[in-house]
């Protein structure tokens, strides 16, 4: 007898693949089921990536799935990126791969195109609108990915000119907390631009509590609710890095300049001041409106430099006396954060390096944490969880950031993966966030790092913004929001908002939850956008560089399972691809119910296991490297 679940209706989003076949992504899946539907050419023509869709999903003998009827729901997307093709002289627009399978029509409005011009165009009805040509020289890949996640890279006039008007209003101290005679400093990448976090650490007392003071730059006093600034800000959600090119929230007026806290300028800030014990419990927290002023702008090598193995650097001269004191406090929250578990947030990186005269990229290079990351990750995490838990115990509306205790079958999943890698995890079914500390130490180092850590953060699944209180898996923390980057993300300059809104004295609670949670919901899903821009921007660079490596061969081991093939990382580098399932032989393959495992007739891949890549071609339109097994 044939399965009830042999055909159904069911509604879900466009996943678009670059060779013109799709997957329609079910949402939700069936209880414990991951179902993922092939869409035929044919049925794919006339939809978008991300498109709402209902169907029918049919399960074919093979025990694939195949999606038809395709009948559009929504359509989120509001411009694509694409090339100009001419038919019969009429052009049309070979949109991005990954977001559309099919050339359509291209309204150019008398302005004058050529066969292979690169536009951005707004979707109309079974068309596409010209906005703009690119102009020659212009990187394609980072106008195509800015389309591709409708991100935004000019600001309207209106913006920049409040932006200006922001510059002619003063640093002024007022009723402000006055603390420009302590020893303050900041700590960043020597290419940072938009500074908004400072930090001073004061001795300790008799009772051996120290002071940890974090200063943040206050936005919220120049970018008022509903301006022009706010609500280009808002639209945003964040700062997007697209290694080599910025997409600041706000104008860099305001952020790499009036508002950032460069060294020996008056700026305004919201300073939380933590009281450390001597065995790392912050025992007390306050808050207030402050004036700070930046003794030095240190980096974090020189940091590093000094907690390693004590060299003061000549930017450091000034704030000598100081810096025993924010070693003694980075140890004292670490001990803590260490008793409760959870995971260093503090990770490996990589970095790309691009020719001065050229602005080609030239190189990439995975970048450790050091001591000084590790120490600015503590006074973060640190200052963020104390306002959280502030404004809970005052009843206040807050954008929290919560993740949630994985289920067991993740848990299963990762313990699989770090066994296929050569580590014994033992959760007993349930990770807990002292299991989590534990194998957070266990993983630490060798070349399998980089790709147990890609499968870790999956397993772990996305903190989220949320009104709901909760607490933070990850960090082991009981409450967790932003409060630290309120130039570059919205969700910390909506905290500044509620926290400046309840010190001026009112109780009227403006901020009504619905309202907060409507602004975590879009706040999710520009962060999502965000980071999937800076994905395929680094798979575009990551192509690019590889290109010369085509033939070479490199140990790597299997990271995700999907239905097209097997993506895996290079051991030892942040460098992805895919080895597709027609090149695996031995077929066919079909993923398991939880898409852990590959699995033939003869042969199953299993997330974790360690295999030799060829590199076989690179794609550099789609941010693409392909790879053969060299068995």
């Amino acid at each position: 007898m044939d399965s009830p679940f042999r055909s159904r209706p069911v509604t879900g989003r466009i996943d678009v693949h670059p060779r013109g076949f799709g997957f329609l992504v079910v949402q939700p899946p069936p209880s414990g089921e991951v179902l993922s539907a092939f869409i035929p050419p044919p049925e794919l023509a006339t939809f978008l990536a991300d498109d709402i869709v209902s169907a029918t999903v049919s399960q074919g003998q093979d025990g694939r799935w195949t999606a038809s009827g395709l009948s559009l729901q929504q359509r989120p997307r509001e411009q694509v990126y694409g090339e100009v093709v001419l038919r019969k002289g009429a052009p049309f627009l070979r949109i991005d791969r990954e977001v559309a399978s099919t050339d359509w029509p291209l309204e150019v409005a008398g302005t004058a195109v050529q066969a292979g011009d690169a536009v951005v165009a707004r979707i109309g009805e079974g068309k596409t609108v010209l906005l703009h040509r690119l102009e020659p020289g212009v990187d394609r890949s980072v106008a195509r990915i800015i389309a591709r996640h409708d991100l935004r890279r000019d600001f309207p006039p209106e913006v920049v000119e409040e932006a200006r008007a922001v510059r002619t209003v003063p640093h002024a101290l007022g009723a402000r907390r006055d603390l420009r005679a302590l020893p303050t400093v900041t700590v960043d990448a020597p290419s940072t631009r938009d500074i908004d976090d400072a930090i001073t650490v004061l001795p300790a007392g008799e009772d051996g509590a120290l002071r940890l003071l974090v200063s943040i730059a206050d936005v919220a006093e120049f970018v008022t609710e509903g301006s022009a600034l706010d609500r280009a800000a808002r639209e945003r959600g964040t700062s997007v890095y697209l290694a080599g090119h910025v997409l600041p929230m706000l104008p860099e007026e305001l952020s790499a300049h009036w508002l950032s806290l460069v060294p020996g300028e008056d700026r305004r800030c919201l300073t939380v001041e933590l009281r450390i014990d001597a065995e790392g419990r912050v025992t007390a927290a306050d808050v207030s409106e402050s004036l700070i002023r930046s003794w030095a702008r240190l980096n974090y090598d020189e940091v590093a430099a000094y907690l390693d193995t004590g060299r003061v650097s000549a930017a450091m001269e000034p704030v000598r006396e100081a810096m025993p004191w924010f070693r003694a406090a980075s140890a004292r929250l670490a001990v803590a954060r260490a008793g409760r578990g959870g995971m260093e947030m503090a990770r490996e990186e990589a970095r790309f390096t691009f020719d001065a005269d050229t602005g080609q990229v030239s190189g990439i290079e995975n970048t450790p944490p050091t001591t000084a990351h590790q120490l600015i990750e503590r006074f973060m995490v640190a200052a963020n969880e104390a306002i959280a838990t502030w404004m809970e115990d005052r009843g206040l509306p807050a954008v929290f950031r919560v993740q949630d205790e994985p289920d067991r079958q993740r848990v299963a999943d990762l313990a699989a993966f770090a066994h296929h890698s050569g580590f014994a995890a033992g959760f007993g079914g349930r990770l807990t966030p002292l299991a989590l500390g534990a194998f957070d130490r266990q993983i630490s180092g060798g070349a399998a790092e980089p790709a147990l850590r890609s499968v870790l953060r999956r397993s772990l699944g996305s903190a989220r913004y949320t009104v709901v209180p909760s607490g933070h898996f990850g960090l082991g923390a009981r409450r967790y929001l932003h409060f630290t980057s309120p130039i570059r993300r919205y969700a910390d300059l909506a905290v500044h908002r509620i926290l400046k809104h309840y010190l001026h004295g009112h109780r009227d609670f403006l901020h009504q939850d619905p309202a907060v949670e409507q602004l975590a919901a879009r706040l999710n899903a520009r962060a999502k956008a965000a980071s999937r821009a800076e994905q395929d921007r680094h798979r575009v660079l990551e192509a690019r560089l590889m290109a010369s490596h085509v033939g070479q061969r490199y140990p790597a081991r299997i990271t995700r399972v999907k239905p097209f093939g097997l993506l895996i990382q290079l051991d030892g580098m942040l460098v992805e691809g895919v080895v597709p399932v027609d090149a695996l032989g031995d077929g066919p393959f079909r993923p398991d119910a939880r898409e852990t495992s590959l699995v033939g007739p003869q042969r199953t891949f299993t997330i974790g296991m360690p295999l030799v890549a060829q590199v076989v071609s690179t794609d550099e339109g789609l941010g693409r490297i392909e790879f053969a097994l060299a068995e």
